[in-house]
């Protein structure tokens, strides 16, 4: 993925199997693959506002995918087994999970640097990073919009 872009969106409403995604490059240039990862030509819309995810950095997406599933360990039989039964999150919800944690963990380490009410702009700061925003970089912005 990284040879054709680091920033990556999901459609949110697809066809077949998996997820479509789009690449995006540092020159603003676009690429669509299938759920099987082959070229896509994006029907009109698929990607806007509305029907796609916000746009992600792949760094975010290795965290998402590196916190994936839960395991649990079986008292009788000792075994190690994937949770079945429950319905694992969309990549979507995930990658909102992520922002989120993100998010908290920038504002936990840097409380003591940031300005009293910068959680007024809490939204704000959300909007920046589903952008692809890393978070210094979206706290950054906010205090230099605001503060």
């Amino acid at each position: 993925m990284t040879i054709y872009g680091e920033r990556v969106q999901f459609a949110l409403v697809t066809s077949g199997n998996g997820p479509h995604y789009q690449l995006t490059n540092t020159a603003g240039k676009k690429m669509a693959f299938d759920g099987n990862h082959h070229l896509h030509h994006p029907e009109d819309g698929e990607f806007v506002p509305g029907n796609a995810t916000g746009v992600f950095t792949l760094d975010q997406i290795r965290l998402a995918k590196a916190g994936g599933g839960k395991t649990t360990r079986s008292l009788s039989t000792g075994r190690v087994t994937r949770s079945s039964g429950v319905r694992a999150p969309s990549a979507a919800t995930r990658a909102k999970e992520l922002v989120d944690s993100e998010k908290y963990e920038y504002f936990k380490a840097n409380r003591a640097t940031l300005p009293d009410t910068i959680g007024e702009h809490s939204e704000e700061i959300t909007t920046l990073m589903r952008g692809g925003m890393p978070a210094e970089q979206a706290f950054g912005e906010i205090i230099k919009k605001y503060f």
